[in-house]
């Protein structure tokens, strides 16, 4: 029997609840057909800059390194924000990417019909909702040099840089042109071009690969149309392909069209080991209550299984699983409707593994 080797950074905040139920949802896939999954947990952002004074030690990126998957809660939290920008927990997960080679971030936002409610839009604008939104990760403004806060005679300026160059949007147009295949077959480009000259450039270079790919349609969209369009008509799109900024503000965007940022599940992809993570942050506001929702984090370990690992029928599984609890009526408090059954992180996760077939 093959042992897939999961290395578990639950980080901070409601990380350290959320993770423990996806790791009893995949225990429970593994009994029932017969996996063998191997845990190995490790300190990552503010609970390792509380144990070992830095938010990504060696020792993590190490086990990070040997897993087949790395599986993540969240960082940060108002207690570390005081400490200067390269310590900061989130510097974690910028590390992570880069050593991991992480270089395109999936994150899919898909309207479970049984939650069109929850949504802040009327029903009839999100039913259907199934976009991809593909951001690049580990270039652009925040890996970008030079970067900092200086001083100068009038006080301080505060610079980053936006950088891309065309082996870095070649690869992940390919990989959002390679989705599309799978799925309805368009993608809509996302950049500032008509301001950006890196976003000119990101056009450009979208553009040639398109030719790779005659059977998939190309829409460009610039980006402040994207994020208006994205709440007038959501279901015009279908993957979205755009740079590490604005992918970070119109992937959350996208997600609160479904209800819930708890619901929305994300796989960093491109390296020799993927990196799996709920979109949504740390929530120290709610940490420690059972009210975190573990769904985005159950469906981040069905996505690994479908990309890490090819188990694409367990994904299948683990997604069954989730609808068959949701049909049933419960919910966790962000998602939580008139009539339903309020559940909290624990029982949401038991419910979840227990219906697994």
């Amino acid at each position: 029997m093959k042992t897939y080797r999961i290395t578990l950074l639950p980080g901070d905040g409601v990380g350290r609840e959320i993770v423990p139920e996806a790791v009893r949802v995949l225990e429970s896939l593994g009994k029932r057909r017969g996996r063998c999954f191997e845990f190995r947990e490790a300190l990552v952002g503010g609970a390792a800059i509380d144990r070992v004074g830095v938010p990504l030690p060696d020792e993590t990126l190490t086990a990070a390194l040997e897993a087949d998957a790395v599986l993540l809660g969240a960082v940060g939290g108002p207690k570390w924000e005081g400490l200067e920008y390269a310590k900061r927990p989130e510097r974690a997960l910028l590390g992570l990417r880069e050593k991991l080679g992480t270089f395109a971030n999936l994150r899919p936002a898909v309207l479970f019909p049984m939650l069109k409610d929850a949504s802040t839009l009327k029903p009839e604008v999100i039913e259907g909702l199934d976009i991809m939104v593909v951001r690049e990760l580990t270039g652009g403004i925040y890996f970008g040099t030079p970067r900092g806060v200086e001083r100068y005679e009038g006080g301080e300026r505060g610079i980053n840089t936006e950088i891309y160059t065309t082996p870095e949007i070649e690869r992940i147009a390919r990989i959002a042109f390679g989705l599309a295949r799978k799925r309805r077959r368009l993608v809509t480009s996302v950049d500032k071009a008509n301001v950006l000259e890196a976003t000119e450039l990101w056009r450009r270079v979208v553009t040639k690969v398109h030719a790779e790919f005659p059977d998939v349609e190309l829409r460009h969209m610039y980006v402040d149309n994207c994020a208006m369009q994205l709440i007038r008509r959501p279901t015009q799109f279908d993957v979205i392909v755009t740079t590490n900024l604005f992918g970070d503000i119109l992937s959350d965007e996208a997600s609160m069209l479904t209800g819930s940022i708890g619901m929305l599940p994300s796989a960093s992809l491109g390296g020799a080991v993927g990196l799996y993570e709920p979109i949504h942050g740390s929530a120290p506001d709610i940490a420690g209550q059972n009210i975190a929702n573990p769904i985005a984090t159950i469906l981040s370990a069905a996505m690994m299984l479908r990309h890490s690992f090819e188990l694409e029928d367990d994904a299948a599984a683990v997604e069954r699983a989730v609808h068959r609890v949701l049909e049933r009526g419960y919910r966790t408090p962000d998602i939580l409707q008139p009539g339903m059954t309020k559940t909290g992180t624990r029982e949401m996760g038991g419910l979840i593994a227990d219906a697994i077939a």
